[in-house]
Order: C-alpha cells, then structure tokens, then sequence
C-alpha cells in the first residue's frame, strides 16, 4: 500500500514539474534558512558547555548601589578570594588578572599573544584538554608557563615543549610546565598562554597590601562550588560578605555570583540581574527561522489549494470506486513528505555552499555535524512536521469533496478556497514585510550613529600596544618618529582611544551630598595625549611635561556635569585616591565607549611614562604601508624583542557597531529570502489564475480589452493583498522596533517615511514577480483560447 501512494505521489510530482519546482525551491528554501538559524543558535547555546562541571562553575560579581542605581562589577578584590576559600559549599577559588597583551621571544621568535595571570586552581576549575604537563602542579611555581598548542608550534616548532624557556615582556625567564589545548571557538574564555597569579604577587610593586581591603577591586574571581550545592542557598550566604568593611566601596556592595552557562548569552545586567545581552538575538532570529520556514509552507498550501480543480476530478474517480477518505490523507500526506524530502536535500546542499560566507559574516565556524545522531533525528522529526504543516490543509481539504457534485461538474472547489488562500498569502507578506521594515530601521539606526560626532579625528590615527623596554627609550622613540616625518604626533594612555579600562569613585568634591558616591571613567595620558587624539580642549589647558602636573587633572564636559560643578570648574580641587587634585581643564565629550549611548563622565590623569597604549597620527600625506614600514624600524630598534604590532583606530571604533551590522546583514538577508519565497508563491498563483481565465481573458481582448488593462485585472488583486499586508506589518513591526531602539541612549525617531518606502519596495517586488505572467495571458492570442467555443 505504502509503495503505491509513493509511485502516485511520484507520478503527480513528475508531471506537473513547473509546480513541483516551485514548491521545492520555496520549501528548500524556507528550511535552509531556518537550518542555517538552527545550526548559528545552538553554537550561541554551545559556550563553554564542553567544558567537565561546567553546571558548577561561576564568576564571582558585585551589584553596587549607586545613588539608588544598582550597577554590576566583574572587578573584584583579592581580600573576597581570601574570604571565599573559607566558604564551606565552594570547592575551589581562582583569582586572574584580566586578559592581555604580552610579548613572548624564544631565541629571534617574538610573538605579541593575549595570555592572562592565573591562580593555582585555575586549571582546576576550567578543565581544558591538558596535552603535556600536570593540571593540579604546572602553576606552582611562579616563573611557569603553560601554553596552548599552537603557541607551543609557533614558538619551538614542536609541541613537545616541558621544561623549555620562555621569556616574557622581555623582564622573566619562565618554565613551560604544560601545553592544554587550543582554546575552542566557542569559549567565554580566549588566551593563548596562562602564567600564575604568583609571579605578579612577587615582582610587581602594586601588588604589597592588595589583600587588605574589600575596595581594592581589580582582579576577577571564578569559584567551582561542590557537587549538589544550591546556588539560591549560596546567594544568600555571600551577599553581605563584605559589608562590615568600613568604605563606601564595600558598604555599598553585595556579592553575586554568574554561572559559566550564561555568560556568553547574558552579558547585560540590569538592576543587578543578568537579564539580556545576545540571548535577544538568538530569541529574535529563532522567530525569523520560524516564520521564513512557514512562509514556505503556506506556498505549498496555497499552490496545492489553488490547483484543486485540477485533482476534484481524481479524487470523485477514487471515492466511486471505494477509496476512504483516510486512504486519500495518506495519499496526499505521502506527496506532501516526498516532496518535503526532496526540498529537505536541496536545504541542505544550500546550506553547505552558504556556510563558508556565513561564517566569514558571524565570525563562527559552524559545521553541518552530518555525524551526530541526534542532528539527523532533529532534522527528521522536523521534516516530518513541515511535511504536515505543509500538507495537512490540502490533504484534509481535498479529501473533503462531494464525489457526486464533483462528477456532475456542480462543485467549484477553486472558488471555495479563495478566501483562505488570500488570508495566507497577508499573512506571508505580512511577515515579509515587517522583515524589510526591521531591516531598514536596523540600517537607519546604524547610520545614524556612525554620523554622529564622535569628539575626536580618528581618520590616520594608529595604536601600538606599550611595553617596558619602549619606556625606557620612549622620548627617543617619540622624537625619531617625529622627525622621520611619518607621524605628526605622538602620546600614550591607559586605555584605547576608543576605550576606558578602568572606572573608580570620587572621594570628593565641591556640594557632594552626604553619602553620595560618584563613579567615572579614569584615563592616564602622556603629553599631546588631547592633540594627538583630535580631542577639544573647552577651558583651561593641557597637561605640560614643563610643569608638575602628577597632581592636576582634566575632566570631560559629562564629568563636570555629573558633579555638579557650579561655576568655572578650572582651579576647583576634588579629592581622588585620598588625595587632592586641581581641575587645571575641560575637553569636549568623545565617545569613548558605546557610539549609542551618552558620552562616560572621564577624568584624564597625567603620566608620562608610556603605558597601555602608545597613540600617534600619520602625517598628512604619507602613504600608510610605508608609514607602517617605517614606523616598524624605529620601533624595532627601541624595543628589539617585542614584534611592531599596530591598528589603526577608525577600525577600533568601527568593530563597535559590529553586533548591530552583523543583526542588520543577517535582518537583510532573510529579508530577501522572505521576499523571495513569498513571491515563488505569488509567481504560481499567478499563473494559475492566468490559465483558470483564459477564456475569460480571450473575450476581453475580442471586446477590445487593451494589454494594460489586462494587466491591471490580473493585477489589481495581488497588489490589493500586499496593501492589507502592509497595513498589518507596520503596526506590528513598529511595536518592536521600538521596544529594540529604546536600549539605545541614541537613537532615531521612527517614521512614517520607513514604512512608506517599505510598502513601495514590496509592491514593486510583487508587480514584478507577477508581471510575466500578467502579461504572457495579456498578449496571447485569444482564437486559441475561445476555439473551443
């Protein structure tokens, strides 16, 4: 029995080719979309999850009352990890430095690699694969080093490397006591080498007294609690730890902790909750994957009801001879699961070949895992729901007519379905549309920032991260530079000039209210650190290598504003750091962090000694590849055992609206896909209204219809259908989008111009999709249409 409703099936699907192609480009179409989204969200969902124990790692945080603001903290102090190795429910603790930048040389090999400073337990805590070496005993020793594998091939050629040397920043000679390895893309979690937290503990001056207090935050802390810990019990046990310290930074402080599990998807603490960050991408294009995969299913319901006529009579024929009315749900079912099958294989032939650019577009390496069981009964069981999805309505709809009134010709099946399919066809567009109008407002929004004043000239402004032996020659190497005519200045900072590391309380200032805490953002900059950067000096001056400066500071116009200065703000003295500091300037707002929100209140301290980042600006009319060139010299010869690394900081600020181009390509895509599917689906209606009236069509012209007139009767309804689709998306559309623009401190009005230009694009789609067809029964010759007549 089986065998036969395929041989029908396969009969049907062969001879009516134009519709079957159609139907399988739209459905191959629709499910490559929604497997390409499935295959992207289940990476997002994969973060750290390949880790052992992954369930009982956490970070530790802390929510900091503000003014009645609760702001989260990842920084937090070395006294709390003191006091949390006592905390009975935590198995193990692990203090790190934050992430960056080092040279590592081994003979004439220099490598400028991101490797972080780790405790003991560290490796503990975070399982990674251990190629060589022991996990519990390579960060014992303070001058140790542990790299991945491919650090370990790019510095001896060889992964077999325990017990060789390796010098670092040009300052220690360190033991390679294990190789782990290469850290998956899918980890919260990226470095290339791990060093003990006890090697900075021993040589690094600012470490004496760190353990003293709670307010000393500038560490981060992970924490592995034991097997069957409650976490909720925990909460409550850390919240108050450090509030019998007696400073603001600790009094108004609660610990919390993040598991490893949300990091990556809940990075946006709100009130002091993790409650959105990448997760509401994921969330809205599960949705887009959803809605394209049905568009294409409402094409085969659409297709298949419109062509009913065509199949009454075959249905009338089986029901005389006995056929059950079951019989006939199989049999059309069975056509429906072939031909979901045959577009399932297409989907997945479309989505190998778009995965290479895909993944080029969201920086992922994401596979089809044709080896993974549980893909294949995933992509099974949802093959088999798109086949009843899509097949359920003609199956049951089909099989629901009269044999009698069917024969004697009395029935008009076309007719009766004409409603329900209109109200499909809205509903597809609707979802198309909204789709554009995302899009578009998507790509205002970006724009909108991307004109925006950002404060400062970025255009030939370059960065090369600071080390050691470039201090101790850093004026020589600043007046060489200057005088080789490449650059045009030269300064260094803390923090990225499209960036601020480091965020810290005011002590006090003139009318603080009694309580209040002030947090900014803090910079130390070198000399011609405003001028090299484009930054506006507003009142005041400059910091000046002539004068003592160490104990003077310069705020930004969101600084002053924030503590309230009355009056000229220049010569007023604010206490930082437990000690008094003259305002001796005021330099226009830059957009340090976030182009979409409010510039951060920034205080600017002096230090010349260069460190962090080391900033200059090419000359006016030097060609950059030779600028870089020549720039590599010198830096070479003032710092031999560091390579010259360097970016160029319009792509620093640029990579800032990385996630927002990245929603608005992916929005723009499956836009297009939307679009085009739905219009598959408008082509074949079309041209079966073009055959079910072509007689109607050939007494038209007899009559003396012109081709334009024609054109518009077949048109007119189409276009109608898009019209009501608009009316319902751009409600519904505009609900959203708002919703989206409102975590935005920055952002565009929506208009109705987004919708105006929305609507005409899609009737322009649909004018062209249907035109051919519209015009093929236009211009055809009406004798061989009424010959029959």
């Amino acid at each position: 029995m089986l065998r036969n409703y395929i041989k029908i099936a396969w009969r049907n699907i062969v001879n009516n080719k134009a519709y079957t192609a159609i139907n399988v480009l739209g459905l191959a179409a629709g499910m490559a979309v929604a497997l390409m989204i499935a295959l992207w969200v289940a990476n997002e969902y994969s973060y750290d999850r390949f880790l052992p124990d992954a369930e009982r790692v956490y970070q530790v945080r802390r929510n900091f009352n503000s003014n009645g603001e609760t702001l989260t903290f990842s920084s937090t102090s070395l006294k709390l990890s003191d006091v949390l190795h006592t905390i009975p429910e935590i198995e193990s603790v692990a203090t790190t430095d934050w992430t960056g930048t080092h040279g590592l040389m081994v003979g004439d090999k220099k490598l400028s690699i991101s490797g972080i400073q780790v405790g003991n337990d560290f490796l503990k805590i975070f399982s990674y694969p251990m190629l060589q070496g022991n996990r519990s005993s390579a960060l014992k020793d303070a001058y140790s080093i542990v790299l991945t594998k491919a650090t370990a091939i790019a510095l001896f050629g060889t992964e077999n490397v325990i017990n060789k040397v390796v010098r670092i920043d040009n300052a220690y000679n360190l033991k390679v006591t294990g190789v782990m390895q290469d850290i998956p893309s899918n980890s919260s979690m990226q470095f290339r080498f791990v060093t003990p937290f006890s090697l900075l503990e021993q040589t690094q001056s600012y470490m004496k007294g760190a353990h003293a207090s709670f307010g000393n935050n500038g560490y981060q802390l992970f924490a592995k609690l034991k097997p069957g810990v409650n976490y909720t019990k925990l909460a409550a046990k850390i919240k108050n730890i450090e509030k019998g310290e007696d400073n603001i930074n600790a009094r108004n402080s609660e610990v919390i902790m993040q598991p490893m599990l949300d990091w990556h998807l809940y990075s946006d603490y709100k009130n002091g909750i993790a409650s959105a960050g990448f997760i509401d991408y994921v969330h809205i294009f599960s949705v887009i994957g959803i809605l394209v995969l049905l568009i294409a299913c409402v094409n085969f319901i659409n297709l298949t009801t419109a062509r009913s006529e065509k199949r009454a009579r075959e249905v009338g024929i089986r029901k005389a001879i006995g056929s059950q009315r079951q019989h006939l749900i199989f049999q059309f079912l069975t056509e429906s699961a072939l031909i979901t099958f045959i577009s399932f294989v297409c989907s997945i032939l479309f989505v190998q070949i778009a995965l290479g650019p895909f993944n080029s577009l969201t920086g992922t390496t994401i596979t089809i895992p044709f080896d993974n069981i549980t893909f294949w009964l995933i992509a099974i069981g949802c093959m088999l729901l798109t086949a009843v999805i899509a097949g359920s309505r003609p199956a049951f709809y089909l099989s629901s007519f009269n044999p009698v009134k069917v024969l004697k010709g009395t029935i008009q099946v076309g007719r009766s379905a004409s409603y329900s399919r209109k109200v499909l066809v809205v509903m597809q567009f609707s979802c198309s549309i909204a789709l554009i109008i995302s899009t578009v407002v998507i790509y205002k929004q970006i724009q909108y920032a991307k004109n925006r004043p950002n404060g400062y000239d970025i255009n030939r402004l370059m960065a090369t991260n600071a080390n050691d032996d470039l201090g101790k020659h850093f004026n020589a190497f600043k007046n060489e530079l200057i005088q080789s005519g490449v650059v045009q200045s030269v300064s260094s900072a803390s923090s990225a000039v499209t960036d601020i590391d480091m965020h810290n309380d005011i002590d006090q200032w003139p009318g603080k209210f009694a309580g209040e805490t002030v947090e900014m953002g803090v910079v130390a900059v070198a000399d011609d650190y405003f001028k090299t950067t484009g930054m506006k000096m507003l009142a005041g001056r400059d910091f000046n290598n002539t004068i003592s400066d160490s104990l003077n500071i310069v705020f930004n116009e969101a600084a002053i504003k924030r503590l309230r200065l009355k009056g000229d703000p220049i010569s007023q003295v604010i206490t930082y750091g437990g000690m008094q500091r003259k305002i001796i300037g005021v330099v226009k707002n830059a957009l340090m962090l976030s182009p979409f929100a409010q510039a951060d209140p920034t205080m600017f301290l002096y230090n010349n000694d260069p460190h962090g980042n080391l900033i200059y600006r090419l000359s006016a009319k030097v060609n950059p590849h030779d600028a870089v060139d020549k720039i590599g010299q010198v830096f070479s010869k003032y710092s031999p055992a560091y390579p010259y690394t360097y970016r160029f900081v319009d792509d620093d600020y640029n990579r800032k609206f990385g996630q927002e181009v990245l929603v608005g390509k992916l929005s723009g895509i499956f836009a297009g896909l939307a679009i085009f599917i739905s219009c598959l689906g408008l082509f074949g209606l079309a041209a079966y209204i073009a055959e079910q009236r072509t007689k109607e069509i050939g007494v038209r012209k007899v009559l003396g219809a012109t081709v334009s007139q024609l054109w518009f009767l077949l048109s007119k309804d189409f276009v109608l259908l898009v019209l009501i689709s608009c009316v319902i998306a751009s409600p519904v559309a505009f609900y959203f989008l708002q919703g989206w623009l409102q975590k935005y401190d920055y952002r565009i009005t929506v208009g109705p111009g987004v919708f105006i230009i929305s609507a005409i694009v899609a009737i322009v789609i649909t004018l062209v999709t249907i035109s051919f067809q519209a015009i093929k029964a236009a211009i055809a010759n009406p004798v061989k249409s009424l010959r029959s007549e």
